[in-house]
């Protein structure tokens, strides 16, 4: 049985990484969070030490650690902005590393990791849940064993509707968050780019609070995409069947359906880094390299391929 701890207990991917731990038969030890909204945790490791000062967390992880009774594992499931700073304080205790995604914001960051990897002998592991989705990995082989120089036309679309909350919360704050490609689309960027090889171009038509559109040319691939967090965004039949969230996935013009299977695949992500299978820190490198470009590019006009979910009031040419 392997000993975890938790930062990032009260936000919305915690669960997930609860369930996880305690699905592979493992124990969270101790918990952190500015926050005190935190009884999920008794749902699945009530005796789990909690601590809402980084400080006391930090010193009780390090007591641990010179008890001869370490962590094996730390879970970071903070707010983007400090992802890094938790990861290297994983590495400085001596402790293997799960961070959710986006590993960092910004692609040095990845070159800093890895040198401490090296220094401390531990490891950091990606949560990239859809490289573990059947459909996604059906789609892998296919263009795996198709025609090598096949170059596909996909189209991506992702609407996941928030409330005015989203942009009063460190999310909408894209200093913290990196904005919406990165918040919500960085995990959409990984399974692209590990599925069509490497960006060669990258253009950005939309960058908004809550909408950013492009286009991007990958070795195999001419992807357009589209996310949104704004509700208004979803198409009129999404609308009518009461749903706030729809995704799309378009090959040549042929639906890729992944809309289920997501309710375990942080646990799948769990089993393969405690089989020693995990994705490591340098497989992070496309996906942050192209959500950095998406954050700091020019933006082109909206003309040539674009998604379709861009309106038509909105080209300028």
């Amino acid at each position: 049985m392997k000993k975890f701890a938790l930062i990032g207990a009260a936000g919305f991917i915690a669960p997930r990484h609860l369930n996880a731990i305690k699905d592979t038969g493992n124990q969270l030890v101790a918990a952190f969070d500015k926050y005190d909204s935190v009884g999920i945790i008794d749902s699945y490791f009530p005796e789990t030490d909690f601590f809402t000062e980084f400080e006391r967390f930090d010193r009780h992880v390090d007591k641990l650690r010179r008890s001869g009774n370490p962590v094996d594992y730390v879970s970071i499931c903070s707010p983007n902005y400090l992802h890094d700073a938790h990861i290297r304080f994983g590495l400085r205790s001596s402790v293997d590393v799960i961070c959710e995604k986006p590993l960092v914001l910004n692609p040095w960051n990845i070159d800093a990791l890895h040198e401490m990897e090296r220094e401390t002998g531990k490891s950091v592991y990606n949560i990239f849940q859809l490289r573990l989705h059947p459909s996604i990995i059906d789609l892998q082989k296919r263009i795996a064993s198709g025609p090598a120089d096949k170059v596909y036309d996909v189209d991506l679309a992702y609407i996941t509707s928030r409330g005015k909350w989203y942009n009063i919360s460190w999310k909408g704050d894209s200093a913290k968050s990196g904005g919406i490609a990165t918040n919500i689309g960085v995990h959409f960027f990984d399974m692209l780019t590990w599925i069509f090889g490497e960006v060669k171009q990258n253009i950005v038509h939309i960058r908004e609070d809550n909408r950013a559109a492009g286009y991007l040319e990958l070795a195999r691939a001419r992807v357009r995409w589209f996310l949104s967090t704004d509700y208004e965004s979803l198409p009129d039949t999404v609308k009518l069947t009461g749903k706030r969230t729809y995704r799309c996935l378009q090959l040549e013009g042929e639906e890729i359906e992944f809309s289920d299977g997501f309710t375990d695949l942080h646990t799948k992500s769990y089993e393969q880094i405690l089989e020693g299978n995990g994705f490591g820190l340098l497989e992070a490198c496309r996906s942050i390299e192209t959500v950095h470009t998406i954050r700091n590019a020019s933006l082109t006009a909206i003309q040539g391929d674009y998604h379709p979910l861009v309106q038509r009031q909105q080209i300028v040419v």
